[in-house]
């Protein structure tokens, strides 16, 4: 069985933890991952962009000119596409990005960027993190003893300070464990986890 190791706030090694074999050597599956990125960013789009029709544009009830004996092409209205300030043929209208990944799907995404991070040794175990007080100093005091550039650090919710002091550092992100999601997995370099954020970890990809 493969172990992780698990690291205290000043980056020294306490221990390690056996992982489950099938979650730290499940296959990366790119397909899986690829997927998982896509419906996340999908599901976060707004999708207000919107333009108006012919018929949306205020003005243009009259006929411009005769339809015959001007020596001028035909036209109905000064909001047709085709002329300057007219409606937009084909634009696009508020409409809605979000569709369902498949339950499974999403896990095994999950399961294949947990093994990516595992099988370069990007990601390891903090025994503890608890700030007195939420200050972002105290916050680049861990995370340049941890030499980490850029990682995603998971713990749970209840950890305010934790929170509050690491989330103006740049290229630095706190989620709560009930919240991490592939994008963010991959998003980062490093994978930090605190043991109650491991162990739900676990129970999530089982």
């Amino acid at each position: 069985m493969s172990k992780i190791q698990v690291l205290d706030r000043s980056g020294k090694r306490v221990s390690e933890v056996s992982v489950p074999k099938e979650i730290f050597s499940y296959p990366v599956k790119d397909h899986l991952i690829y997927e998982a990125v896509v419906n996340l960013r999908a599901n976060q789009r707004r999708g207000t962009a919107s333009t108006k029709t012919r018929n949306e544009v205020r003005g243009g009830g009259r006929k411009p000119w005769r339809q015959k004996g001007t020596g001028r092409s035909r036209a109905g209205s000064i909001r047709s596409p085709l002329w300057r300030k007219g409606g937009v043929t084909f634009g696009p209208k508020f409409r809605s990005y979000y569709y369902n990944l498949p339950k499974k799907a999403k896990k095994n995404a999950l399961r294949s960027a947990v093994s990516m991070k595992f099988g370069e040794n990007l990601m390891f175990i903090l025994e503890k993190i608890d700030f007195k007080e939420p200050r972002t100093k105290e916050g680049m005091k861990l995370i340049q003893k941890l030499k980490l550039d850029s990682a995603l650090i998971v713990d749970n919710h209840q950890n305010r300070n934790l929170f509050l002091s690491l989330r103006n550092i740049p290229r630095i992100k706190a989620v709560d464990q009930t919240h991490i999601t592939v994008y963010d997995v991959m998003n980062y370099k490093w994978l930090v986890l605190t043991k109650s954020a491991f162990e739900s970890l676990m129970e999530r990809l089982k």
